[in-house]
């Protein structure tokens, strides 16, 4: 076992494919293959680190840089109701950092900026004035448009999950449902889909709301007098 990034990694292979291809006479040719991908990926990162500025809202994804349309009113709203209960409740309790919208958090392969993300203390701590590369966070959310809900509901939740996040939401602003992912050793396991009753975290400690209050401005301001107290 060892290290790679934030990733465990295990020499105990399980996975059917992989187990196939280290048994093939082809490997070493993969072997090649894999190595250039990923040399060939560096450079475009490190261009992509070069190029990208606070103006802009970009992810490098599997080699590829995304660059993001603005969002729609309904997005915008769901993720300033959700910031501001998370924001308030976090700073009220010193629990840590959360971030909104334009936070890259740099994960071994890829680069993402999370709509809402949550760091807890001890790693906010270290945080610096001007800094833009964030390391993986405790707590993700994710509001789902018809353009990124593939890459949030694929490739984003594999990799959340392979990087340790704690915890994951996905939020529908159409539907106005929650889907609460907690992680079991590596992978992502769903505690709860729902477009009412309440909602409990798990990474950020005894932060419970009403789901109402993500979608509805009026359940949002009675949720902020329970926050604020």
């Amino acid at each position: 076992m060892y290290n790679e990034g934030n990733i465990v990694l295990t020499t105990d292979v399980k996975n059917p494919l992989l187990i196939d291809l280290l048994k093939s006479p082809i490997l070493p040719k993969y072997s090649t293959l894999i190595n250039k991908v990923i040399e060939d990926e560096k450079l475009k990162r490190e261009e992509f680190y070069n190029k990208i500025t606070d103006q802009d809202k970009a992810e490098f994804i599997n080699g590829e840089i995304i660059m993001h349309s603005p969002v729609k009113y309904e997005h915008n709203k769901v993720g300033g109701n959700l910031y501001n209960l998370l924001s308030i409740y976090v700073k009220k309790n010193d629990l840590g950092f959360v971030g909104y919208e334009k936070i890259l958090i740099t994960l071994t392969r890829n680069d993402y900026e999370p709509d809402i993300c949550f760091f807890k203390k001890e790693t906010a701590l270290d945080f610096k004035s001007g800094q833009m590369l964030f390391p993986a966070p405790d707590f993700v959310v994710e509001i789902l448009s018809p353009t990124t809900e593939n890459i949030d509901r694929k490739i984003k939740f594999e990799d959340y999950a392979l990087h340790n996040i704690e915890e994951y939401w996905i939020i529908d602003p159409e539907k106005q449902t929650v889907e609460q992912f907690l992680l079991d050793v590596d992978i992502y396991k769903c505690n709860l889909k729902s477009d009412n009753g309440i909602i409990k975290s798990k990474a950020i400690k005894d932060f419970t709301i009403d789901i109402k209050s993500i979608f509805d401005e009026i359940s949002n301001l009675e949720q902020l007098k329970k926050i604020i107290g």
